[in-house]
């Protein structure tokens, strides 16, 4: 079948075309962007692709997939209707192809791209030929996606909504048979007015979960709970529950109480804790040892900009992280705060997402800083009211460039590209 996907160059749907031309399908694509990583994948697996949305450029296609960037008014869009032409959105299209699947689905407002590797990498290192679909890059997968020969397939799921004519979360077309949810937060203003709104999404998912299936998730949560209490058909696998225990200041935790220890595994902070025990909880339904996946969790090094190294310079340590959530910083900022404990620490916040450049957030942005030692804000709708808050790229760097060097280590983190700040203060910091 020829496809042709618009807005192909997001992670997603980028993923979706690998696999789909893993499928035996022919695929092609339209982006009003394409950049690196993404543009040079899609060349390498020679999909053809064309800049814009203009009628002259799109082509004759058996099935048109259209991403969630798209909306009425697009001259390709409003042509796919009035001619009545076949179309899908990319959830939809991907949930065809996890038919045959089966389906692992790591879901949650925080943890899911971090949680997803965790649990691709255990499978792969343990010799099984997986699928996966996950946002993000890792240090120790090859590519975002892939098909795999194994019915196992493990994908990242998204509870934002997956297409202009369809606003029902994205995870809902995945058929998973084991879901873990690492935990649920108000997100994505833009299209949830209220927790409640988000809440009924994950109550949908549940619903699709077969009474075969399972359900991996903290019992402390108690907006889980809410979801759990509105109908489970499902195997639960409860966190801090009867069974299932955690002690995070001794990285261990216990089951029916035999003690796991997890104090050699290289990624830190609570939230990283969390992560590992979704991954190995997840990878035990599927029948691996809970010591094989610890042995090869030593192996697995993390996801590029969540809390990644970027190098010294000038003797002072620059990481990157991928912030959308006052909680996600928090995350980050306690476990910089431990791992740092005598130093002196900057942290530069972008307001990227629509929800805290909405303002909802409102205190609990501040608070979820108060680990760092000073922050920097670029925050273009002027969300933060502080001294150093700056509503320009240019005005951000020249604020960050006077105070920088008087810092040990500087955490950037932003839910955008990171590299329009990162790179300046990289050049800065090298000047002699």
């Amino acid at each position: 079948m020829r496809i042709h996907i618009l807005g192909i160059c997001g992670t997603f749907m980028g993923g979706l075309a690998q696999i789909l031309k893993e499928s035996g399908h022919e695929v092609s694509g339209a982006d009003i962007q394409f950049y690196p990583p993404m543009s040079e994948h899609l060349e390498n697996l020679e999909i053809s692709t064309v800049k814009g949305y203009s009628l002259v450029n799109l082509p004759k296609a058996e099935l048109y997939v259209i991403g969630n960037a798209l909306s009425r008014g697009n001259e390709c869009v409003e042509y796919i209707l009035d001619n009545k032409l076949p179309f899908k959105s990319g959830p939809e299209m991907l949930g065809e192809i996890l038919k045959t699947k089966k389906v692992y689905a790591v879901s949650g407002t925080h943890g899911k791209t971090t949680t997803s590797y965790m649990l691709a990498h255990i499978f792969l290192d343990q010799g099984i030929d997986i699928g996966y679909l996950v946002g993000g890059v890792s240090n120790e997968i090859n590519g975002s996606a892939s098909l795999g020969s194994h019915k196992i397939f493990v994908i990242e799921a998204d509870e934002y909504d997956s297409a202009f004519f369809d606003k029902r979360s994205k995870f809902i077309h995945y058929a998973a048979n084991t879901l873990v949810i690492n935990n649920i937060e108000f997100d994505h203003a833009d299209i949830f007015e209220s927790i409640d709104d988000i809440k009924k999404q994950f109550h949908h998912l549940i619903r699709t979960i077969p009474s075969s299936g399972n359900i991996v998730y903290f019992s402390d949560d108690q907006n889980i709970e809410d979801v759990i209490d509105m109908g489970c058909w499902s195997n639960q696998i409860k966190i801090n529950d009867n069974e299932i225990h955690l002690n995070y200041n001794k990285k261990e935790f216990s089951i029916s109480n035999e003690i796991f220890s997890l104090e050699s595994l290289p990624l830190i902070g609570e939230h990283n804790f969390k992560n590992y025990i979704c991954a190995i909880l997840a990878a035990k339904t599927g029948g691996i040892n809970i010591k094989d996946s610890i042995e090869s969790l030593r192996k697995f090094s993390g996801v590029k900009r969540r809390l990644e190294f970027k190098g010294e310079h000038n003797g002072i340590k620059i990481y990157d992280d991928f912030a959308h959530h006052p909680t996600a910083i928090k995350y980050t900022s306690d476990a910089v705060r431990k791992n740092f404990q005598s130093k002196k620490i900057l942290g530069i916040i972008e307001l990227g997402s629509n929800t805290m450049s909405a303002g909802y957030h409102g205190d609990s942005i501040n608070e979820s800083v108060k680990a760092f030692d000073d922050v920097v804000w670029l925050d273009q709708k002027k969300v933060i009211d502080d001294a150093n808050s700056y509503d320009t790229l240019d005005k951000c760097l020249n604020g960050i460039k006077t105070i920088i060097r008087d810092y040990d280590v500087v955490i950037l983190m932003t839910n955008k590209d990171s590299q329009s700040i990162s790179q300046p203060i990289i050049n800065f910091l090298n000047e002699k």
